[in-house]
């Protein structure tokens, strides 16, 4: 956690971007982070995403589902389980930049990621405007359907 918390806060620096960053990054303190980051203990992604130009995360289907919906960019540093076939997914769909694996990772790979999330204009049209379809959707209705129809009610 360490490492990954330098390799971050030195993106963050070569990208010349402001981050809130979780607090579960490895021990970091308010006084060990720049004044363009803000450390939370945690908040709920569908209220912070939104208020965000892009996200950085792991790739876990309900972070990608938060991200897609608040329609912003997305990079994804997968290191387990389904995180590589999101972020591979995310990349293809032109919302998100090529995912970066967690034992790849570089301070320079994810600045350049951070500055493609705000240079890129087709990337964050693309990102708005799958955010703006899922917001959109009436998934329970849609869910009652189907089921209804399974049961043949």
């Amino acid at each position: 956690p360490e490492q990954t918390a330098a390799i971050v806060l030195e993106a963050i620096q070569q990208a010349g971007v402001r981050a809130v960053i979780a607090s579960g990054w490895g021990g970091l303190a308010a006084s060990d982070v720049p004044e363009t980051v803000h450390l939370i203990e945690g908040a709920p992604h569908e209220w912070l995403f939104p208020r965000m130009s892009a996200v950085v995360h792991h790739g876990g289907a309900g972070t990608t589902a938060a991200g897609l919906r608040a329609g912003v960019p997305t990079v994804i540093v997968p290191f387990k389980s389904d995180q590589p076939f999101w972020g591979k997914r995310v990349w293809q769909l032109g919302v998100g930049t090529e995912p970066i694996p967690r034992r790849t990772l570089t301070a320079e790979a994810l600045a350049a990621a951070l500055r493609a999330t705000q240079t890129d204009s087709d990337m964050r049209e693309k990102a708005a405007a799958m955010g703006e379809a899922i917001r959109a959707e009436d998934g329970i209705s849609s869910a009652v359907r189907v089921i209804g129809a399974a049961l043949g009610s």
